[in-house]
C-alpha cells in the first residue's frame, strides 16, 4: 500500500460515523437499514458512508435477495496497520540513532 493509498484510507477512517460503521460490521455483516436502526443516522446517510468504505476498499457488500449486505474487508485493514508499522519502526530507528549522537557528545 502507498501513501497515496493510505491518505483517501485515513480520510475515511477518520469520519466518526464510518469508524462507528466499521465497529458495527465487525459484529457481522448488515445492511444499510440496519446499521441505521443501530445507529443514530439515517440509512441514506449510512449508504453515502458505506460507499466511501467501499471506494478506499475495507468494506465489500453483497447482493442477498433483495437486500445488499455490507462486510468489513479486515486484510485491508491489516495492511494498513502493517503500513503505520513500518513507518513507526522507521521512526524509531532514527530516533534511536539521533539519542545515540547526542549521548556520544
Amino acid at each position: 500500500m502507498s501513501t497515496p493509498t493510505l491518505v483517501p484510507m485515513f480520510a475515511a477512517l477518520g469520519d466518526e460515523t464510518r469508524w462507528s460503521i466499521l465497529e458495527a460490521l465487525g459484529e457481522g455483516d448488515a445492511s444499510a437499514s440496519a446499521l441505521a436502526g443501530r445507529l443514530p443516522v439515517s440509512r441514506q446517510a449510512i449508504a453515502k458512508h458505506l460507499a466511501v468504505l467501499e471506494a478506499v476498499g475495507v468494506v465489500e457488500s453483497e447482493t442477498v435477495g433483495r437486500e445488499v449486505r455490507y462486510r468489513v474487508l479486515g486484510s485491508q485493514l491489516a495492511e494498513t496497520a502493517r503500513r503505520l508499522d513500518a513507518i513507526g519502526a522507521e521512526w524509531d530507528r532514527r530516533l534511536a540513532a539521533i539519542k545515540r549522537i547526542a549521548e556520544s557528545l
